[in-house]
């Protein structure tokens, strides 16, 4: 008989860990339609993918980077002067294309300066990037001049408004395809595989032969390059690039990761389930949003969820090693 409930008590944690992500989306979604009967319209939904777009590409690099048991706190900023410097280079005449390929550019140079920095000089990826966040927040304020950069209505919005087959945001298209590309990545490539040792046992890995440090330092420049291009599509929403954009972003995007199950010790992810965590958050912002509460609670509610991810992660890990 305690056999028996051993077992069933055992199949119980290993469906709350393996399916935790989605029975917490499923009880937001539960929620925001008891609250709103409106809420599953197209419109309301493509409006809460636009407006979450730019976070699920900046998840993705943070992903990575927490895989290998680091982490980065700068890609708010990275967001934000991503923003700032796309406007002003459309402002200089320099084409569409052009200007979100110099500003991306411009996110992976800096991205692996961290990683470098990191890897290299075996300076902690705390410091690392809560230094690059000061710089680089900074920095946007100096282009800007404080001040938010309008650009021409007919370049960089359109992207922010434009559709595909006419009623598919094609932000959500693109998040979606970065999506995909970094599901293949740590899927089905030896990069991803290589990721996700190092996280697990970074050293195990070095005594592999494997350069550990040319990964740590992709792993930066790859979330340098998500955050600055989650600064043109939060610039192609409003026509404007200001250094106030990704205030807390960095919050929002450990959140999702960690609601997707990824440890913050690293060893694990999934591109797919941090979707899920994203929604979450967006769930829980049009919660908030509906009962009229603050921002302020919002954030609190939120640092509650990764403290709440995380003791589950325990809890679960804990059952199964005692079963």
């Amino acid at each position: 008989m305690k056999t028996d409930a051993k077992k069933y008590s055992n199949s119980i944690t290993e469906f709350i860990k393996k399916y935790n992500t989605y029975l917490m989306l499923a009880v937001c979604l539960i929620i925001c339609m008891v609250i709103s009967p409106d809420f599953l319209t197209l419109t309301n939904l493509f409006n809460i993918s636009r407006q979450y777009a730019a976070l699920t590409v900046v998840s993705m690099g943070m992903l990575l980077v927490i895989a290998t048991g680091g982490i980065d706190l700068s890609v708010g900023s990275y967001l934000a002067c991503g923003s700032v410097l796309v406007a002003i280079f459309i402002n200089s005449g320099l084409g569409l294309i052009p200007a979100i390929l110099l500003d991306v550019a411009l996110g992976l140079v800096c991205g692996t300066l961290s990683g470098v920095l990191v890897a290299k000089f075996k300076m902690p990826a705390f410091i690392v990037t809560m230094a690059m966040m000061t710089i680089i927040r900074g920095a946007a304020f100096i282009l800007s001049n404080g001040s938010p950069i309008r650009t021409p209505s007919n370049t960089i919005s359109q992207l922010g408004q434009n559709t595909v087959a006419h009623i598919i945001p094609l932000l959500l298209v693109l998040a979606l395809v970065v999506v995909a590309i970094f599901a293949f990545v740590i899927n089905r490539t030896s990069f991803g595989r290589i990721v996700l040792a190092t996280g697990s046992n970074e050293n195990c890995v070095r005594l592999s032969g494997i350069r550990v440090n040319y990964y740590l330092i992709a792993v930066y420049a790859i979330s340098g390059l998500c955050a600055t291009l989650g600064g043109v599509m939060a610039a192609s929403r409003t026509g404007i690039g200001t250094p106030l954009y990704g205030e807390g972003l960095e919050l929002d995007a450990i959140a999702a990761c960690v609601i997707g199950g990824a440890s913050l010790s690293g060893g694990t992810g999934s591109a797919v389930k941090t979707v899920v965590g994203v929604l979450v958050l967006a769930l829980i912002g049009n919660i908030m949003n509906l009962l009229s509460v603050p921002s302020y609670p919002q954030d609190v509610i939120k640092g509650l969820i990764i403290i709440a991810s995380v003791l589950l992660q325990i809890f679960t890990s804990s059952k199964k090693e005692t079963a």
